[in-house]
């Protein structure tokens, strides 16, 4: 249960912990709160009117509204025109807004002439015959504008680092690429790991030799500095964190021709690495996760033509590593990504196919079962869950030709989605995900607030 926010509309511009608590976890609030109920109309309209408001479906603020006033209909419907200016129903899909315009509580919104002039341009925008009944004019579509369109501020970022620089971040909301950030010299199959706003760029290689050099660089002052290299030179490693420490596991090793098995540990507080128990299997190429206060490494190959499809976990608590039940593929230059209590296996090759399908660990089982696969060949991929949904950031081959290319996966439709696809090609990338980035505007789309003018020209353009 969420504290109960009271006199919410005093503190609608203040950074409290409170209105933060609210605003990231909207969708369980809206959901499940009693006192959200209770609430007077005006400091329900503080809410949902914020850029800041942690909702990537607009639904969710409509579902809340009418939640809101059925909870006293007889008092409360005569509010439902201002509170419907708190959603951004140019955000809605066709479908949805059809369902918001004849819901039997908006009836009373047609009676308010600035209303139903939003009904109708939303319908415009969106090529609904909604017009011909009402006698309005329907303004320029690129006169549309906030607040009906604008989508929310962002609260995570996926940052990729590769080749030379943290280049790209992806804004989730504006489904935008942004530009380059600071350079950190000529890197490639290094891991990376975020632990609060810094990020953690491990090992790999500078096209001369393998690295134990780590690095790290802060979000939020975005200046970059070495921090203790590894014990070990590593290239094509995995990385995990758990309980705010990087682990580094298994790589590999080209001055002694080495596939690694051997496991270290960065305490970030202490700026040191240290031992842990080593694998049961050499591992390059694999790929690890933290699931369930345990990490996970799956896969990779040791020596010439020998895919592994072996999975093993490692407990913090005894330094021992366990195999589970191994994947149905054998793959390499694949992804590993927890997602809802499983452990999701994505893309990849091995010896015998350059085509992979997509399939979940269920620790309660210990099995593996296969889901929809991507509808394009990938390696040398990253997964990363943000909005509830599964981003994949790959390089892709089409035909010998090859690209950037990202996907994402909603595990609920059982599908996937295409989203922009990165600026420039790029291959052994590694990414990260920061949470709660309190300047993460400074990394967003520089031009979200002409992103409905795009989708004007695009839907004109149709």
């Amino acid at each position: 249960s969420y504290p109960r926010c009271r006199r919410l509309h005093f503190w609608a511009d203040l950074e409290t912990p409170a209105r933060s608590l609210v605003l990231r976890h909207f969708v369980e609030v809206s959901q499940k709160s009693e006192e959200l109920l209770e609430l007077p109309a005006e400091e329900l309209q503080a809410i949902i009117d914020s850029e800041e408001l942690n909702v990537k479906d607009e639904r969710v603020v409509w579902e809340c509204i009418l939640r809101w006033i059925n909870h006293d209909p007889n008092n409360r419907k005569g509010h439902i025109a201002d509170l419907l200016k708190g959603v951004r129903l140019g955000l809605l899909d066709t479908k949805v807004f059809k369902e918001v315009s004849i819901a039997p509580e908006i009836v009373d919104v047609y009676r308010n002439p600035s209303a139903l002039q939003t009904f109708i341009t939303v319908s415009a925008f969106i090529k609904i015959d909604y017009v011909s009944q009402f006698n309005y004019s329907i303004p320029p579509l690129t006169a549309f504008k906030r607040p009906l369109s604008l989508n929310r501020k962002i609260l995570q970022q996926i940052i990729t680092s590769s080749g030379s620089a943290f280049y790209l971040t992806k804004d989730p909301i504006a489904i935008r690429n942004v530009g380059g950030i600071d350079s950190i010299g000529l890197r490639m199959n290094h891991g990376t790991a975020v632990v609060d706003f810094d990020i953690y760029v491990i090992g790999g290689h500078d096209d001369w030799k393998d690295l134990d050099s780590c690095l790290c660089f802060n979000a939020v002052t975005k200046t970059c500095r070495e921090v203790a290299p590894m014990n070990e030179r590593r290239r094509s490693l995995s990385v995990a964190v758990l309980r705010g420490a990087v682990y580094a596991m298994g790589g590999h090793e080209c001055e002694h021709r080495e596939d690694l098995r051997t496991a270290e540990r960065y305490d970030c507080k202490t700026n040191q690495w240290s031992w842990i128990a080593p694998m049961n299997t050499e591992r390059r190429c694999a790929s690890a996760a933290a699931l369930n206060d345990k990490i996970y490494v799956a896969g990779g190959h040791v020596s010439l033509f020998n895919s592994l499809n072996s999975v093993e976990v490692y407990d913090p608590d005894t330094d021992r590593w366990t195999f589970v039940a191994p994947m149905h593929s054998e793959r390499e230059d694949f992804t590993c990504v927890a997602f809802h209590g499983c452990l999701y296996a994505l893309g990849g090759r091995n010896w015998t196919s350059d085509a992979l399908s997509t399939e979940k660990y269920d620790p309660t089982e210990d099995t593996w079962t296969e889901v929809p696969a991507m509808n394009f060949y990938s390696d040398y991929l990253n997964a990363e869950v943000f909005d509830d949904t599964i981003f994949v950031i790959s390089r892709y081959s089409d035909k010998g030709h090859f690209g950037s290319r990202v996907a994402c996966f909603n595990d609920k439709e059982n599908r996937w989605y295409q989203a922009a696809n990165m600026n420039v090609r790029r291959s052994f990338l590694s990414t990260c995900v920061i949470k709660n980035l309190p300047n993460a505007r400074d990394y967003a789309y520089k031009h979200r607030d002409k992103l409905m003018e795009e989708k004007c020209k695009k839907k004109m353009a149709e």
